[in-house]
């Protein structure tokens, strides 16, 4: 199979820039609902334990200190967005990279994304005919639904859109097979 021709399979490696991309698709992706309390939010502790002087023990203000069990949390964590902005630009030019990289190594392949029936068995024996295996990522340039249906339970196999191709699909893909319409909407998206 020959090379793809183009802009963005003929990019120059950056490994910074694809770095970057990751950290913030994955950045973007985690929910941050993590919580815990502090020890005015623990229940309990409003009075004073013992006397301040005359005990011989420490001096102490509330029994939900973090020092004691049961306490509060020293600087806990608490809900917060993770997201950060990350240029367009840069985003762009990452997947670029990647699939540079990934047509300089040959494994990405343009098909007919077609099936003879749209069941499992059919989309097995299209990826043999194929001669791919492993983490296949399908990148689909309009809806096809019996296609989809035929390979989506294959393991390693993803299937996005082709306006929907992230970095992070992008890196974990041994191979990347797209149909005409696909390469042609990459084209236009990533210019």
């Amino acid at each position: 199979m020959s090379s793809l021709e183009g802009k963005i399979f003929s990019e120059k490696l950056n490994e910074a820039v694809v770095h970057e991309a990751l950290r913030w698709f994955l950045a973007s992706r985690r929910q941050g609902t993590h919580s815990a309390k502090t020890r005015t939010e623990v229940s309990g502790g409003g009075k004073k334990p013992w006397a301040q002087k005359g005990t011989g023990r420490a001096r102490s203000g509330s029994t939900r200190s973090p020092l004691w069990r049961h306490g509060g949390v020293i600087f806990p964590p608490k809900p917060r967005s993770y997201a950060y902005a990350l240029p367009l630009k840069v985003r762009r030019l990452a997947l670029r990279i990647a699939l540079s990289e990934i047509n300089r190594e040959e494994r990405i392949k343009v098909a007919e994304l077609a099936l003879t029936e749209p069941k499992t068995k059919a989309g097995a024996k299209f990826l043999k005919e194929l001669g791919v295996s492993g983490k296949v990522l399908f990148l689909l340039g309009a809806e096809n639904p019996d296609f989809v249906r035929g390979v989506r339970n294959l393991a390693g196999v993803t299937l996005l859109p082709a306006k929907d191709l992230n970095i992070y699909e992008l890196l974990k893909a041994e191979w990347v097979v797209a149909d005409q319409a696909a390469v042609k909407k990459l084209e236009a998206q990533l210019v």
